[in-house]
């Protein structure tokens, strides 16, 4: 018997007794399906009573509807969950799959199986699990979580033609059936831009430390403001260990004019100004949590005035907001990210079902699995049809597959603010199709 037979993950737990049950929730967003089948959630949810047990035909995997005792099992179509449940992103792995059996249950599929297998958080793990997957006669792979995953269990998935939601946001592995879900650099530059535009900024300047995350927010930011009409962007990468605040003051050196030339020849002709268009608008700085800090608080201390400049960041920012805020310089700082009402739903359900508030990236996977169990809509035995150019509403808001293996998503502006939390700037909004 291989690895990928003998190790099991902890099925989901049932809804704890003295919480409220899924069919009475006293609102309902537009983004909920509720559970008019409850019998149906109960028989799925029982069955992490045999999770530390091997997997056979008479248990089955994770089903969205039931069948009598005697009657004969349904042919369904199965997807394939790759997640970490072994080794140090085991808890996380196991959010990601409740999250997944969650979104099974509000898609109301009984036709659809989901069958977990362990990548044990590592590419050869992810393409042992693919391999199973692809020998269990899935139709949709969802996950894996990392890019060197994806990596590993793409090449499986793309020589079966199965297509793959991969949770991960590195567009390099994105295309030829495999798909990424997660928030790209290129969204989150688009939307600033977006934003800066019609705040009349003509042009923009990138601070990132070097790596494939900074060239890929470099070159989206090249393209995408090329496309606007801007002013060739300022890029300013450094090393990554470069101490914050070394690096902010070498770049306050470009941001800031030259000093006026004071003509002591009366003959000479005037000196020539900076054009106002030439100066840098917004800044995207692609820093977090402390290393924000030092940086913003650097290049005020450098005589960068924060405004008329304006700070951006990325969607990480997110995840510690109330702390960057309380940094004056990066007092009204703006970066993009998911609906934080839909995704605060999500929570809300998530919370209903399993007891206890999800990761973030449990968002990712129940909008992978939403994806996945519309995609197998046609039984075991048709291929999967993804919904490529629909809107699909996820944790996270819409989002929208693309042919070409991206995934767009709606995207909000947020602006931080001093001890507290985010304030919405501009509403989510899902980009035209194609852009």
């Amino acid at each position: 018997m291989s690895r990928q037979e003998e190790a099991q993950p902890v099925k989901p737990q049932p809804p704890r007794p003295r919480r409220r049950p899924f069919g009475n929730s006293p609102s309902r967003s537009p983004f909920w399906s509720p559970f008019r089948h409850l019998p149906l959630l109960a028989a799925v949810l029982a069955l992490g009573a045999c999770a530390a047990q091997p997997r056979s035909p008479a248990a089955g995997p994770y089903a969205a509807g039931a069948t009598a005792p005697n009657a004969p099992e349904p042919p369904r179509a199965r997807v394939a969950l790759l997640l970490p449940l072994s080794g140090s992103q085991a808890p996380l792995g196991q959010a990601m799959l409740n999250a997944a059996t969650l979104a099974l249950f509000e898609q109301a599929s009984p036709g659809v199986d989901f069958v977990p297998h362990d990548t044990r958080g590592s590419a050869a793990g992810a393409a042992e699990a693919a391999r199973a997957a692809v020998s269990e006669g899935a139709r949709v792979m969802v996950g894996p979580l990392t890019s060197g995953e994806t990596g590993g269990a793409a090449a499986v998935s793309r020589a079966a033609s199965i297509p793959m939601l991969a949770f991960t946001n590195d567009a390099n592995v994105a295309g030829n059936g495999v798909w990424t879900l997660g928030v790209t650099p290129a969204q989150q530059v688009r939307r600033l831009i977006s934003a800066a535009t019609t705040a009349g900024v003509r042009r923009i300047g990138l601070a990132a430390p070097n790596g494939a995350y900074a060239q890929q927010l470099a070159a989206t930011l090249r393209t995408a403001s090329q496309e606007a009409g801007l002013l060739p962007p300022l890029i300013s990468t450094y090393p990554a260990g470069a101490l914050p605040a070394m690096a902010a003051k070498d770049l306050a050196a470009r941001l800031k004019p030259p000093a006026p030339v004071v003509a002591t020849d009366p003959a000479a002709p005037p000196p020539v100004a900076v054009p106002e268009a030439d100066a840098i608008g917004l800044l995207i700085l692609a820093e977090g949590g402390s290393r924000a800090r030092q940086f913003a608080a650097a290049l005020a201390e450098a005589g960068v005035v924060v405004p008329p400049l304006r700070l951006a960041g990325t969607a990480l920012w997110a995840q510690d907001a109330a702390t960057l805020g309380q940094e004056p310089a990066l007092a009204g700082a703006v970066f993009p990210g998911p609906d934080n009402t839909a995704h605060e739903q999500f929570n809300s359900r998530y919370r209903q079902a399993f007891g206890d508030t999800p990761p973030r990236l449990a968002a990712v996977a129940y909008d992978a699995a939403t994806v996945a169990a519309r995609a197998t809509q046609g039984g075991p035995n048709a291929p999967a049809t993804l919904p490529i150019g629909e809107i699909v509403l996820g944790a996270d808001g819409g989002l929208r597959l693309s042919p070409d293996g991206q995934t767009q998503r709606a995207l909000a502006l947020y602006a931080l603010q001093p001890g507290g939390e985010p304030r919405v700037v501009e509403p989510a909004t899902l980009p035209e199709a194609g852009l």
